[in-house]
């Protein structure tokens, strides 16, 4: 069901005029590249993403919903390759880190305030 929930949400993007470079992820997340119109504020396309492919997947019969919240990150045009990488390789990677441990040292490393308890919902 994964590859097709992952090209679904490509597919929603790409109707609001959003550029889904890829889409990929693990058991337990999702990762997004795109690059966001400058006419849609990131929160309405999340928001888009999460509640039609929620709906989708529930018509599909499987039982399903995102978390509430997410996280965000810009890249540069020179590291687009490598997170395209890194998002296309989620599942050999996650076999080395838990996306758990991952997520907190990426905040802690780039400063970002946190309070553990809340950030996994």
């Amino acid at each position: 069901m994964q590859p097709r929930l992952w090209a679904y949400l490509a597919s929603i993007g790409e109707k609001q005029g959003v550029l889904v470079r890829i889409v990929g992820g693990f058991s337990d997340h999702a990762h997004v590249l795109l690059q966001l119109p400058s006419n849609l504020p990131l929160a309405d396309v999340i928001s888009l993403l999460k509640s039609n492919s929620s709906k989708w997947m529930n018509d599909q019969g499987q039982s399903f919903a995102w978390q509430e919240g997410y996280a965000a990150f810009s890249v540069s045009s020179s590291n687009l390759e490598a997170v395209t990488k890194y998002i296309r390789n989620q599942e050999t990677h996650h076999r080395k880190i838990t996306f758990e441990h991952e997520f907190l040292s990426l905040l802690r490393k780039h400063h970002v305030p946190f309070d553990p308890e809340f950030v996994f919902g």
